[in-house]
C-alpha cells in the first residue's frame, strides 16, 4: 500500500505544511460527490486519527483514513496548472471510470 507525490506535488505540500502552524502533513481521501460517485479530497492534516494509514515521502506525511484507503491505494498525486488555475491531480489505479468533467470516479467495487 502506498500513496506518493510527484516532485512538483511534493514541493507544494511541503511549502503548505511548513507555512501552516500545527499542520502535520497532507490529509488525502475520498467523499461521495459528482456524477460518478467518489471525489478525491485533500486538506492539511491537523491531527492524526486512530484509523489513519500514514505514508511518508522524504519527511512529508500523507494521512489517509481507513474508509478511503481501499479506494485510493496506489494513487500518485501531482500538482499542475490547468487553464488559469493550479490544482492537485490524481493518477488513481482504482478508478475504473471518471465522469466527463473529471470531478468524480467509480471503482469496480461500485459496480458489484
Amino acid at each position: 500500500m502506498a500513496i506518493s507525490l510527484t516532485p512538483v506535488a511534493y514541493e507544494r505540500v511541503q511549502r503548505f505544511v511548513e507555512s501552516t502552524p500545527g499542520a502535520l502533513g497532507l490529509r488525502f481521501g475520498v467523499t461521495r460527490t459528482g456524477c460518478s460517485g467518489w471525489g478525491h479530497v485533500t486538506d492539511l492534516a491537523r491531527d492524526a486519527r486512530e484509523d489513519d494509514a500514514v505514508f511518508e515521502q522524504d519527511g512529508v506525511r500523507i494521512y489517509v483514513d481507513a474508509q478511503s484507503l481501499p479506494l485510493v491505494d496506489g494513487t500518485v498525486i501531482d500538482f499542475g496548472r490547468h487553464g488559469l488555475s493550479e490544482t492537485f491531480t490524481f493518477n488513481n489505479p482504482n478508478a475504473s471510470a471518471e465522469c466527463g468533467c473529471g470531478e468524480s470516479f467509480t471503482t469496480d467495487e461500485d459496480h458489484r
